[in-house]
C-alpha cells in the first residue's frame, strides 16, 4: 500500500522544495521585475520551478510572465513546473494556466480563484453626433476584444483538464472558489503536496 499523507506525498516532488522562482502579492509591474531578475539569476539547465501566492492584480503581467515561460519552455524544451501556495486568484490563475497541467502543483490547504476579467468604465459622449457612435463602437471593440483574451486564458487553463469551457463560463462570474483537492480531482493540477 502506498502512503498518500501529505508529507510523503511532497517527497514524491523533491524539486519543488526550493523553487527558482518565487512570487508573491499583488501581480503588477514589480512582481513582473521580480520574475525577470529571479529568471535571469535561476540555473540555464534542468526544470524550472515557480511557486506564487497571489490575490490577484494585473492580467497582462500574469500573460507577459507567462509567455516568458511558455517561450522557454518552446525555444530550450526545458520543463517548468507551477507551484501554486495558499492563494492563486485572479491573475494567478492566468499565470498558472502558461503551465501544462499536468506541471501544476498546489500545496494542501490552498485555493485557486477564476473570474471573469473586469472592467471599470465611463464613456464620456461629447461631440457632433456623427462621430458619438465610433465612442461607442471602440468601446464596444475593447469589450470584445477583452472577452477573447479571457476565454484563450481560459483554454490555455483547462487544456488537459476534466473541465469544460460551458463549466468553466457558467463559475467564473461569480468567482469560482477551487479547493487544492478539488483542482486536484477536476485535473486543473496535478497534485496536491
Amino acid at each position: 500500500m502506498t502512503d498518500t499523507s501529505p508529507a510523503s506525498n511532497a517527497r514524491n516532488y523533491p524539486l519543488l522544495a526550493s523553487p527558482h522562482i518565487q512570487l508573491y502579492g499583488p501581480v503588477n509591474e514589480a512582481m513582473y521585475a521580480t520574475f525577470k531578475d529571479q529568471l535571469a539569476a535561476a540555473p540555464g539547465d534542468g526544470p524550472l520551478v515557480l511557486s506564487l501566492t497571489t490575490l490577484g492584480g494585473d492580467p497582462e503581467m500574469a500573460r507577459a510572465m507567462g509567455d516568458s515561460i511558455r517561450l522557454l519552455r518552446d525555444y530550450t524544451g526545458r520543463e517548468t513546473l507551477f507551484l501554486g501556495k495558499v492563494a492563486v486568484y485572479s491573475a494567478g490563475a492566468t499565470l498558472m494556466a502558461a503551465f501544462p497541467a499536468d506541471s501544476r502543483f498546489l500545496t494542501k490547504n490552498s485555493r485557486v480563484m477564476i473570474h471573469e476579467r473586469q472592467m471599470q468604465s465611463t464613456i464620456q459622449l461629447n461631440g457632433p453626433l456623427n462621430s458619438l457612435s465610433w465612442t461607442l463602437k471602440a468601446k464596444l471593440h475593447e469589450i470584445e476584444d477583452s472577452i477573447n483574451i479571457q476565454n484563450e486564458g481560459f483554454e490555455d487553463l483547462i487544456r488537459g483538464t476534466r473541465v469544460t469551457m460551458e463549466q468553466l463560463l457558467e463559475k467564473a462570474p461569480a468567482n469560482w472558489y477551487i479547493e487544492a483537492e478539488e483542482a486536484r480531482s477536476l485535473g486543473l493540477v496535478l497534485d496536491v503536496i
